[in-house]
């Protein structure tokens, strides 16, 4: 591997293979950077994005501990499109300073990102490469069905709510419709041509 810096971004729909890229990146030596826990740590109780949350949702979204309770955020973001919108322009921006603010404290020749939004909140911008992670629907309804113990009905529902993702907007598109042991072949052969390249 050279020394120059790479940044890859990964995302993908809810049980394509997301975590496992980010393991097998991991093995090969990446810091790992998840945009939700990035998120997470972004609104704790007393810090601006919280506040500037509770002023936008009302203090209804906050618990007794001063938290955003995420179910209730979700109950009115996800029924109102311009409310989505506005905590889109609230988060993302936000979100993508604290992983720049991350990267720059890293001294690592390989970084990888994930983010449900790669491209949609602005992370993807600061990416070298960008990962879209898929497998087709069958296999994905199973493995959400498995792994998160729902009914093929609630999986169905929660994959239809899901982001859409337009492959032709990233830089590689991988297809996880085998065994683990291809996926980990498939990463392989996408982190060779990067570092190559």
């Amino acid at each position: 591997m050279t020394e120059t810096r790479r940044i890859i971004g990964v995302t993908g729909p809810i049980a394509c293979g997301k975590s496992r890229v980010m393991a097998a990146l991991a093995d090969q030596g990446a810091i790992l950077i998840d945009a939700d826990l990035v998120y997470r740590d972004l609104i704790k109780p007393g810090l601006p994005l919280t506040r500037a949350l509770a002023d936008r949702f009302g203090e209804g979204i906050l618990n007794e501990a001063g938290e955003i309770d995420r179910k209730a955020l979700g109950g009115i973001v996800f029924s109102d499109p311009a409310a989505l919108a506005d905590l889109d322009r609230l988060t993302h921006p936000a979100i993508v300073a604290e992983i720049e603010r991350r990267i720059a404290a890293l001294d690592a020749p390989l970084i990888a990102i994930e983010a449900v939004k790669l491209s949609q909140g602005g992370v993807g911008r600061i990416c070298d490469e960008t990962w879209l992670i898929l497998c087709d629907r069958p296999r994905q309804i199973e493995r959400l069905m498995s792994r998160n113990h729902l009914t093929r009905a609630d999986s169905e529902r929660r994959i239809a709510a899901q982001t859409t993702y337009d492959p032709a907007r990233y830089t590689r598109v991988i297809e996880n419709n085998g065994d683990l042991a291809e996926l980990d072949r498939a990463v392989m052969a996408a982190l060779a041509a990067v570092t190559e390249g």
